[in-house]
C-alpha cells in the first residue's frame, strides 16, 4: 500500500465525495416526491393517472440506471432537450428512485386499515386531512425500513454517475488506476469514502426503525 499515494490524492476524493453527495441527496429528494405523490395515485385510485403510474413504475423498475442516463444525456438532445451532467445525474436518480419510493410508500399505505380512513370521515374530516393526520404517519413510519433500504440504494447507485462524465467518486479512481496503476490504493480510497458516506445513513435507519417500533408503530 502506497500511503504517499493516498494522502497525496485524498483532496481529488473529497471533492468527488462532496459532489457525489450533493447529487445523491438531490436525487433522493426528488425520488421521495415523485414515490410519495405516486403512492398517493395509487392508494387513491385516481383514474388514467393510476395506470400511467403504474407504466411508470414497470418501466423505471426494469431498466438499468445506465440505460437511462444514456437515454437521458445523448438521447433527448435528439428531440432539442440539452442537458448537463449534474441534470442528468439527477433526473436518472428520480426516474428510478420514484418507482422505488413509489413501491415502498405504497406498501405502507395499504397497511393502514380502512376502517380507520372511514372513522375519520365519519368525525368530519375531508380526505386531505384524512392523508396528512391519519394515513401518511401510519404508513411512514411502517416504510421506515424500505424507505431506508431504498435511499442507501439509490446513493449507491451514484457510482454510474462517471457514465457521463460525472467527476464523482467512481470516475476519480478508474481515473486514477488509468492514469498511475496504482488499483489497491485507488480502490481502498473508493470503498473508504462509501463507507463514510453510507454507515451513518444505514445507522441513522436503524435507529429510527427502532424508535418508531417502541413508539408503537410498527410490528
Amino acid at each position: 500500500m502506497n500511503w504517499e499515494f493516498i494522502i497525496k490524492y485524498l483532496p481529488m476524493y473529497e471533492r468527488a465525495a462532496l459532489l457525489t453527495v450533493k447529487l445523491g441527496l438531490a436525487g433522493v429528494i426528488c425520488a421521495i416526491i415523485v414515490g410519495l405523490i405516486c403512492a398517493i395515485i395509487q392508494y387513491e385510485k385516481v383514474p388514467v393517472a393510476r395506470q400511467i403510474v403504474a407504466v411508470y413504475i414497470e418501466l423505471s423498475r426494469n431498466t438499468p440506471l445506465l440505460v437511462q442516463l444514456f437515454f437521458i444525456y445523448y438521447g433527448l438532445p435528439k428531440i432539442g432537450i440539452q442537458t448537463d451532467p449534474q441534470t442528468c445525474g439527477i433526473a436518472g436518480l428520480t426516474f428510478l428512485g420514484g418507482s422505488y419510493m413509489a413501491e415502498a410508500f405504497r406498501s405502507g399505505l395499504d397497511t393502514v386499515a380502512e376502517v380507520q380512513t372511514e372513522s375519520a370521515l365519519s368525525l368530519g374530516m375531508n380526505r386531505l386531512q384524512v392523508m396528512r393526520y391519519v394515513v401518511l404517519p401510519q404508513a411512514f413510519s411502517i416504510s421506515v425500513p424500505a424507505f431506508m433500504a431504498n435511499v442507501i440504494f439509490l446513493l449507491k447507485e451514484t457510482s454510474v454517475f462517471s457514465a457521463v462524465s460525472l467527476m464523482d467518486l467512481m470516475f476519480t479512481a478508474k481515473d486514477l488506476i488509468g492514469l498511475y496503476y496504482k488499483t489497491t490504493e485507488s480502490l481502498f480510497l473508493l470503498v473508504v469514502f462509501y463507507l463514510l458516506i453510507l454507515l451513518p445513513i444505514s445507522i441513522l435507519g436503524s435507529f429510527l426503525e427502532r424508535r418508531l417500533r417502541y413508539a408503537g408503530f410498527g410490528d
